[in-house]
């Protein structure tokens, strides 16, 4: 299976900066978000492991510009993705421990939203789901990779990639704006997006949802 041509670095840069952007109306209180866009991973494809339900929903970021890191080009969108073979593409570059570790507990057919970040319009764009568990990434010992560890083995490797498949875009393009504004409601009213990781653990690029959020 063909690799991404360029990926980003595990802790992906916190998106606070871009948060002051215009913002959606927001009298449904984040309803929009589970309603018009459908937007719970569960509802977009049906599982292949023998008709359970998938278990965990994953949030997992990307940079869609171009951006240079010790000379290499990380920018990998969710386009990039799509013009992979089978669009399909390993996640390789996480070099974040907490990420990692999520990336260790991604089981097959999971479904994760694609996030564009560190760019000019953060948010998510589309759907992708897990279609190999979690293996060694190749870039941790490549010295000519931006993300080449010398401290890391191949009989004990560090660092570990999933592979991902694009499954389809949003209906509609959902802004970190949009999200910072149901997340700040729900923070008062009890709703699904209170505890969203991507607020209380911003710099994370692998996080975890709860079905609801």
């Amino acid at each position: 299976m063909a690799r991404p041509r360029k990926r980003q670095a595990g802790a992906a840069s916190s998106d606070k900066k871009e948060l002051s952007g215009k913002r959606s109306k927001t009298s449904n209180s984040g309803k929009a978000l589970t309603k018009e866009e459908n937007c719970s991973p569960q509802k977009t494809s049906a599982p292949k492991n023998g008709g359970k339900n998938v278990s965990k929903y994953w949030l997992m970021k990307s940079e869609p510009e171009s951006r240079l890191e010790k000379g290499v080009d990380v920018k990998f969108g969710i386009d990039d993705l799509k013009a992979e073979p089978k669009q399909t593409a390993c996640w390789d570059g996480v070099r974040n421990y907490q990420a990692r570790n999520f990336l260790r507990a991604m089981k097959l057919e999971e479904e994760a939203f694609f996030y564009h970040s560190n760019c000019k319009e953060p948010g998510i764009v589309g759907l992708m789901k897990i279609v190999k568990e979690a293996y060694p990434d190749h870039t941790q010992f490549d010295k000519n990779n931006p993300h080449y560890d010398p401290s890391s083995k191949e009989d004990n490797p560090k660092w570990s990639m999933v592979d991902v498949q694009f499954v389809r875009m949003m209906k509609r393009f959902i802004s970190l704006a949009e999200l910072k504004t149901y997340h700040q409601t729900h923070k008062t009213t009890g709703g699904p997006l209170k505890n969203m990781a991507l607020f209380t653990r911003q710099r994370l690029s692998i996080q975890p949802l709860t079905q609801a959020a």
